[in-house]
């Protein structure tokens, strides 16, 4: 699967015409989280990169994420239904919709604007050090898989 660069107006803008296909009443066709929940938990990865509101998990826990679940995630393979999720990225109160909306679309702005050469080498709070590659890999991944479980 080539992935395209979230780092490209292009592509920035097809993932938020994506978004702006979404209502607060498009229902999921598998999984638990409603179509704003769902927003919400595609924002936990860009608040772990630009807000100060998750905890760095301590070092074992880090070590077991870079061994096994780095490469899951920041490789080209697609995400499997009903994956299982970080406890961070679990979603179980009611959140606004047009207010999650909003926030992911200015994340991936954001995101697209700041440009591959500021993700080379960038910490995340998980695995460590990324390429931009593996950055572009974890964000497109993660909402493509999303998009597609809401039909968008």
């Amino acid at each position: 699967m080539t992935i395209p660069s979230v780092f490209s107006e292009e592509t920035s803008s097809t993932i938020v015409a994506r978004i702006n296909q979404l209502n607060p009443t498009s229902a999921a066709l598998w999984g638990k989280m409603d179509v704003a929940q769902m927003l919400a938990h595609c924002n936990v990865t860009y608040e772990m990169l630009y807000e100060d509101k998750h905890k760095r998990p301590n070092f074992v826990v880090r070590f077991i994420l870079k061994l096994l679940v780095k490469p899951l995630v920041t490789g080209e393979k697609s995400y499997k239904k009903n994956t299982h999720t970080a406890p961070a990225f679990l979603i179980a109160d009611k959140k606004q919709f047009e207010a999650e909306k909003t926030r992911l679309i200015a994340y991936i702005q954001r995101t697209q604007q700041l440009g591959a050469e500021h993700f080379e080498g960038l910490a995340s709070l998980s695995f460590g050090k990324l390429t931009s590659n593996e950055w572009n890999n974890l964000f497109y991944k993660h909402l493509d898989h999303h998009f597609s479980q809401f039909g968008v």
